[in-house]
């Protein structure tokens, strides 16, 4: 329980804003019954709160009301967007402001799937509200996705019912403090029971949130394993991003991005590519920053962590941040969405650590347990070379020193071609590491300037990240790093 404030119960939650004179809204449910107005209903007072309460169920009612979603899905950020967009314009259309002058209008909206009768489907749902914290201005936004882990329909509803009246209550008296308000949604609620992955605010209220944050806060609370957000910073939902995707994942702390990761991320998409089960239209890439990586000086610094989001996002990657510290559970969170190939590229000395038994004595099965779960999924690990800066020795797939009793399945997985090789690798940056890079740049020594891409030093300079203080230009490239980043990847892949 938060210390620092009193946490009240759904219904005593529904009757402080039914008691609100000045809050008025509509409430628009989809897919599992009216179960945040009902919580509404029952608390009393709600003929001065909700202007009206619908529940377009049936598909065909909801396509009229709302249009046809392009991909029948109705479960979805867009039918979302949709039902908040249209009631709150009905509401603006149909209380005259004059009649009105101090009501502060919102709409609630949600659409949500529950547990299908044999079990063989989670539940989820979509969150969203609309809102003005002042009568007249422009409203603010909301939005959220939740997946739903009871294995009990009735259990489902009730915690649509809690999550939604949270959210509400959230918007209209936490919406100054959003770290509150994104905590406050869980009151009342079993974090293990109730996974949020995804989080949104928009609008007047919120001009000064950093969406990608809210995003790391998400992971740092436990209230999700992973989130992503697009290289506009939009924080995205998994299924949205993944579904049905060759997924390709580089794990790294790219602080900063240097020479090297681009190689390997070139060179492993060329490689990824050319394999029978992907569709080079249909790949999507990820730079994974771990948790644990995150905190490897102590706590979380939020500004060196916005340093990292800020290059990827200038070079036009999508972002995963995970709490995933074993690669089996990465490739478990996306086995969720796709069943399609999939590629991880990985440095040799990497993949030594992977076949270190003691990271899974927690497994009943051990490490037999956690490869059984990586590579029975369509998986294969691009691996990039190391060379050990003492003895010079070059680590491929052939070489990577392995211990004994795991060279039988290490040689099992590269028989199968589970481990593959990127063998058109720039030898030339071998020795370059993003530890010595950003050591260098905190020092003031110009030489990490020869570590990092152009377009990363370019962005480094401009937004001074990293510690950054220096005065000198930029190797004068004036190139939008996005665009700079792209086309260097592709003249690497192709090289």
């Amino acid at each position: 329980m938060d210390s620092e404030r009193v946490i009240l119960s759904a219904k005593q939650k529904a009757l402080r804003i039914n008691l609100n004179q000045d809050l008025y809204g509509t409430f628009a449910e989809n897919g599992a019954g009216q179960e945040v107005v009902r919580q509404f209903f029952r608390a009393g007072g709600a003929s001065g709160t909700i202007a009206k309460a619908i529940s377009a169920y049936d598909k065909d009612f909801s396509d009229a009301i709302y249009g046809e979603e392009k991909k029948g899905r109705y479960v979805c950020r867009t039918r979302l967007d949709k039902m908040l967009k249209l009631e709150y314009q009905l509401i603006e259309e149909r209380l005259k402001r004059e009649d009105h002058p101090n009501r502060q209008y919102f709409a609630f909206a949600n659409t949500v799937t529950t547990i299908n009768f044999h079990k063989t489907s989670h539940g989820h749902g979509w969150f969203g509200v609309k809102f003005q914290t002042k009568a007249g201005q422009p409203p603010s936004e909301v939005l959220l996705h939740a997946r739903l882990d009871e294995s009990d329909v009735l259990q489902q509803q009730m915690t649509t019912g809690v999550l939604g009246t949270n959210l509400l209550y959230g918007c209209f008296f936490f919406y100054k403090n959003p770290r509150e308000l994104l905590k406050s949604i869980y009151d009342n609620l079993d974090r293990s029971r109730v996974e949020i992955d995804m989080i949104q605010m928009n609008g007047p209220d919120f001009v000064d949130v950093d969406n990608r944050l809210l995003s790391l806060q998400l992971v740092k609370n436990g209230m999700t394993e992973a989130v992503i957000f697009s290289p506009d910073g939009k924080n995205l939902q998994a299924a949205d991003v993944l579904y049905k995707k060759n997924i390709l994942a580089i794990r790294g702390s790219f602080r900063p991005v240097t020479k090297v990761n681009i190689d390997m991320i070139a060179k492993g998409l060329s490689r990824f590519r050319k394999e029978p089960k992907v569709d080079p239209d249909n790949i999507q890439v990820l730079f994974e920053i771990t948790l644990n990586n995150l905190k490897a000086e102590g706590d979380i610094d939020e500004q060196d962590f916005l340093d990292r989001a800020d290059i990827l996002c200038s070079i036009g990657q999508t972002v995963l941040i995970s709490n995933y510290k074993k690669y089996y559970k990465l490739i478990e969170f996306f086995s969720r969405h796709s069943k399609k190939r999939m590629g991880v590229i990985m440095g040799a000395a990497t993949l030594v650590e992977i076949f270190d038994e003691k990271y899974y004595r927690n497994l009943n099965g051990g490490i037999l347990e956690a490869f059984g779960i990586l590579f029975s999924r369509d998986l294969k690990i691009l691996l990039y070379p190391w060379k050990d800066s003492k003895t010079k020795e070059l680590w491929t797939s052939k070489t990577t020193p392995i211990h004994p009793r795991l060279k039988p399945l290490y040689n099992y997985l590269t028989f199968n071609k589970k481990i593959i090789d990127i063998e058109d690798y720039n030898e030339d940056v071998l020795s370059i590491f993003s530890t010595e890079a950003l050591k260098r740049i905190k020092s003031g020594d110009s030489n990490w300037e020869d570590m990092v891409p152009t377009f990363v030093d370019q962005i480094i300079k401009e937004k001074c990240l990293f510690g950054y203080c220096g005065t000198h230009p930029s190797k004068g490239n004036t190139e939008d790093p996005a665009t700079a980043a792209a086309r260097a990847i592709e003249q690497e892949a192709k090289s």
